[in-house]
């Protein structure tokens, strides 16, 4: 693995609380894909860390829900051919993941109003175009 998996902050992903699987591939690499085994599965149990700060682990804990299986997340990689690719990749994919689904939610919209003069000059405007328009057409079509 290249160097911890920065999540956000100097918050990383512990190397120690994750726990690799590996199978075989379907994808690219012919005769190779039938003798390797380099499909990754990294998984992570996010409802028993201690490497998240509380707030962040109650957000994700909340957001992963649907992904969550006893409180442990998974991601697969079996996109590159060599198994060391397919472990940076997913404990990249974790690490962003993770980062989204812990982070801070959006600052509420605060509706404005409308200014009157953009009001105005749109009504002046939609009115010299009518005005255009009208002049266009020939008065005694009858």
């Amino acid at each position: 693995m290249s160097g911890p998996h920065v999540i956000r902050g100097s918050v990383v992903l512990p190397e120690a609380e994750l726990e690799w699987r590996f199978s075989r591939s379907s994808g690219p690499g012919g005769q190779h894909v039938n003798t390797t085994d380099s499909r990754v599965e990294v998984r992570f149990d996010l409802a028993r860390t201690r490497a998240l700060p509380e707030v962040w682990k109650r957000r994700a804990l909340e957001r992963l829900a649907g992904r969550l299986t006893d409180g442990v997340v998974s991601v697969r990689a079996s996109e590159h051919r060599s198994q060391f690719r397919n472990r940076e990749a997913a404990a990249v994919r974790l690490a962003a993941l993770l980062a989204e689904a812990s982070a801070p939610p959006p600052r509420a919209r605060r509706p404005t109003r409308v200014p009157r003069g953009v009001d105005e000059r749109r009504l002046r405007e939609k009115k010299r175009r009518s005005q255009t328009k009208r002049g266009r057409s020939p008065k005694d079509w009858g």
